[in-house]
């Protein structure tokens, strides 16, 4: 199963709901670890030596750090990036279900935006 981190300024709905849905699921929110206000550079080193795939809401500064990091060819945990304005059971449910079905490192290098499309031809 993955392990999640969340950054400080991801939505505490979601969090909440994660837990009710599966509380074995294991995510931690950097405030609640004592991480809180460090910089995207670093909240990025931190989820890839700690296993971590990233949670957050923000779609651009820490986007644009992941992508420095995944040209460098540095260790990037993968990261799913939730809009503000795409909070929804949908979104709930992809990460429930991308934690339940994916391994470890299958995320590696790479930058997601949930909810996943649900258009299937």
């Amino acid at each position: 199963m993955l392990r999640f981190v969340a950054d400080e300024n991801f939505n505490y709905h979601i969090i909440k709901e994660l837990r009710n849905r599966q509380p074995e699921l294991d995510i931690v929110c950097l405030h609640a670890i004592g991480l809180a206000g460090i910089d995207d550079a670093k909240i990025l080193q931190w989820a890839s030596q700690e296993g971590r795939i990233l949670l957050t809401n923000d779609v651009t500064t820490i986007t644009q750090f992941a992508e420095q990091r995944i040209a460098q060819e540095l260790p990037t945990s993968g990261i799913f990036v939730v809009s503000v304005d795409e909070i929804s059971d949908r979104t709930i449910a992809d990460i429930l279900l991308l934690a339940e079905c994916s391994n470890e490192d299958e995320w590696e290098g790479q930058i997601h935006y949930l909810p996943l499309s649900s258009n299937f031809t």
